[in-house]
């Protein structure tokens, strides 16, 4: 098939699509994500562009249930490479104050690092003055590794920094097979005006890690005039070749929010390996900052975060990260200080469906003591979205 006749089949293909929804009343929508950053340390630089085509179509399935379906096609440089990855996608029924969901769908923990992201699975939940009670139980083993962020093995963390080759797909493109159960209940105004969250998780290793782990966490809101300050904390056991340990993280904040600005003051400790306690160590990643990007486990750091909307559509970011290290074994290291990161970025959404987003910060160990002498790490990035329908 020449170049022409598959042009006119997209778009006769499109066509089809957009008549389709119109007359069965779905909800169809194409996004465009293109993100590239070049960046480096000492003398070492890199350069990285990468997207990601995401189509999207949703609908009703009666007056009480639908369907929400989404893919995305990923695409890098260097090499070059075409990942495809079945995003969102999952049916819901309602029924008065219960809702059932199933297939793949997000879930997030209480705190928003433990566990967060896109899992295979079901759940129920139930809202009722006493708040919103949720079960659900999902398996990861069908994710895409790059994108479920699960490393929670040296084993683990390699394997998803190994290329994807297509010659063996099955053993390359998929993330670690485990599954994870959730108890949940969150409350919007516990007392007349504190949100409140609190969770159950357990996870389970079905490969050859024999890493399992449980979590406690909760969190709690307090608003008071202009100020809002939450507190969180989780309390896990881990279990790892017979071994039971026990680790905890916590955090506690502080913004001041008005009409057209927002200053944040975050403290956040994750144990780290010692006599007593082990390493906290969460089933998925969630990077910690913009340059470092360190993994919650054996770090602490202090945050402190500006946001302003300068003037419509155009708005301003500043952040500076402290990290220090909870780890008990600090050899290699002077000490136990990281050093300081700073970022700004500027995001400008002139169009309700179009946003450009430029960054740029660097890490500075030399405003630390482990490794004071250390190149600085810095990067600047460029992100255009691109929404349709």
């Amino acid at each position: 098939m020449n170049k022409k006749r598959l042009f006119i089949l997209a778009i006769f293909t499109f066509y089809l699509l957009t008549v389709t929804c119109s007359l069965f009343a779905l909800d169809f929508g194409l996004v465009f994500d293109q993100a590239a950053e070049y960046g480096g340390s000492g003398s070492e630089t890199d350069f990285a562009y990468k997207g990601i085509l995401v189509p999207r179509l949703s609908g009703l399935l009666g007056e009480q249930s639908g369907f929400y379906i989404s893919a995305g096609l990923n695409y890098e440089l260097d090499p070059l490479a075409f990942i495809p990855k079945l995003l969102r996608t999952d049916l819901y029924w309602r029924f008065g104050a219960t809702e059932f969901r199933m297939g793949r769908m997000f879930y997030s923990d209480p705190l928003g690092f433990i566990a967060t992201g896109l899992f295979d699975g079901a759940r129920l939940s139930f809202n009722g003055t006493a708040g919103t009670f949720g079960a659900g139980l999902w398996y990861t083993g069908l994710l895409s590794k790059r994108r479920a962020h699960i490393d929670m093995s040296a084993k683990e963390l390699e394997q998803n920094n190994t290329a994807i080759d297509y010659g063996d797909f099955a053993n390359t493109y998929f993330a670690s097979r485990r599954v994870l159960s959730a108890l949940d209940w969150a409350h919007q105004g516990l007392g007349g005006y504190i949100p409140a969250k609190l969770s159950l998780l357990a996870q389970f290793d079905l490969g050859e890690e024999d890493i399992q782990s449980q979590y406690l966490a909760g969190g709690l809101t307090f608003p008071a005039g202009l100020f809002i300050f939450d507190l969180g904390g989780c309390l896990e056991l881990l279990e790892a070749a017979s071994d039971f340990d026990l680790a905890f993280t916590a955090e506690a904040g502080i913004a001041l929010k008005t009409h057209t600005q927002r200053l944040a003051l975050l403290g956040r400790y994750a144990s780290g390996n010692s006599d007593s306690l082990a390493a906290f160590l969460p089933l998925t990643t969630v990077s910690q900052g913009f340059i470092l990007q360190p993994k919650l486990s054996g770090i602490s750091l202090l945050s402190l975060d500006y946001t302003a909307r300068l003037h419509g559509a155009l708005s301003l970011g500043l952040s500076a990260f402290y990290f220090i290290s909870t780890e008990s074994d600090t050899s290699g290291l002077e000490g136990n200080r990281l050093g300081v990161e700073f970022y700004g970025g500027l995001y400008w959404r002139p169009l309700s469906d179009l946003s450009i987003n430029l960054g740029g910060g660097a890490f500075l160990p030399s405003l630390g003591n482990a490794a004071p002498d250390a190149d600085a790490i810095w990067r600047i990035d460029m992100n255009v979205v691109l929404s349709l329908f």
